[in-house]
């Protein structure tokens, strides 16, 4: 009886670890877009980045107040590519003028375009139940 349980054990334990590195490998959503250039999107983050754009700006709702949620911009009929060119390029009243070369220019609207494109994920719309795991807030009526 107690060698059974042993078995069970070792087999329980041996499927967890080859659970938990089949999630940890393999990322869950893959958005593989074929007008979006995986490298130079990377870049573009790193044009984000550098330029310090999320301490004015949002992604998925997260980052600064000062300068709208930048997730969906490019989709936005209103907006676009060049919309967001014009206003790095010429400012505005709260935000300065960017001077940015072309290549890195062109990596930031790539690193917009993957963002834009992995959908819509507004943290106000999540909470944490009770075993600790985040939800969608149900949609009032």
């Amino acid at each position: 009886m107690r060698q059974g349980v042993t078995y069970i054990f070792i087999f329980l334990s041996i499927l967890f670890v080859v659970y938990s590195f089949s999630i940890y490998l393999k990322p869950l959503f893959d958005t593989d877009h074929p007008s979006i250039n995986k490298e130079e999107a990377a870049n573009g983050q790193l044009v984000w980045q550098k330029y310090n754009c999320q301490a004015c700006h949002q992604l998925y709702g997260l980052g600064g107040f000062l300068g709208p949620d930048l997730t969906n911009v490019l989709s936005n009929p209103y907006k676009g590519e060049e919309y967001v060119r014009a206003f790095i390029q010429s400012g505005t009243k709260q935000m300065p003028v960017f001077t940015i070369p072309d290549q890195e220019m062109s990596a930031l609207i790539a690193f917009l375009k993957s963002t834009d494109a992995s959908g819509i994920a507004d943290p106000r719309n999540f909470s944490t139940n009770h075993f600790g795991m985040i939800q969608e807030n149900e949609k009032k009526k």
